[in-house]
């Protein structure tokens, strides 16, 4: 079978996409491909939240593995990010672009969401973006939990489309899925 024939990709961006569910290894992979990359910026995409203990613990974490001369840009605000840095980004992670849109109405998500797919397109550097993998256990019981599973899996088949490179991680193991697999005909 003939992948290329099924993908609705006719270009593909600078993008290389790693994606993986709780402590799957996706963000030290991530931090792996791109530890040679020069003038490296690193986008934490999370709220600083100092009261809380767990979170602050895997902040440093991250901080501790990172190479010192990695550029570090704490935000919420991924689209003015992009919009602002030129050279080659490591995001870290999608999922705090889903947080910080979880209360806007559909249509104001759906309009963020492709904001954000044509930004990461017109970059020319390279761009390294981690997400998170969900759904694969437990169905939330609330309103927030689905529709947060609902957006990020979303997105990410959409940045899996327009990536150049897709990468699985999953027990401390990663897997170049773009080898693997094909595109699924909708």
């Amino acid at each position: 079978m003939n992948t290329n024939n099924l993908s609705t990709s006719n270009y593909l961006s600078n993008l290389i996409f790693i994606t993986g569910g709780t402590k799957s290894g996706k963000s030290e992979f991530a931090e792996h491909l791109a530890k040679s990359v020069k003038n490296l910026s690193y986008v934490a995409l999370s709220e600083l939240n100092v009261d809380d203990k767990e979170w602050q613990n895997k902040i440093n974490l991250h901080r501790k593995r990172r190479p010192k001369d990695w550029k570090l840009i704490e935000t919420t605000d991924l689209l003015n990010t992009l919009k602002k840095e030129e050279g080659p980004l490591l995001i870290d992670s999608i999922g705090g672009f889903v947080m910080e849109s979880i209360g806007k109405e559909e249509n104001e998500w759906s309009t963020k969401m492709n904001s954000l797919t044509s930004l990461l397109m017109k970059r020319k550097s390279l761009t390294f973006l981690v997400g998170e993998q969900v759904g694969w256990s437990l169905v939330s019981e609330y309103k927030i939990g689905n529709t947060y599973i609902e957006r990020i899996g979303e997105l990410q088949k959409r940045i899996t489309n327009i990536s150049k490179d897709n990468w699985l991680a999953i027990n401390g193991r990663a897997i170049k899925i773009d080898e693997i697999s094909i595109e699924i005909p909708t």
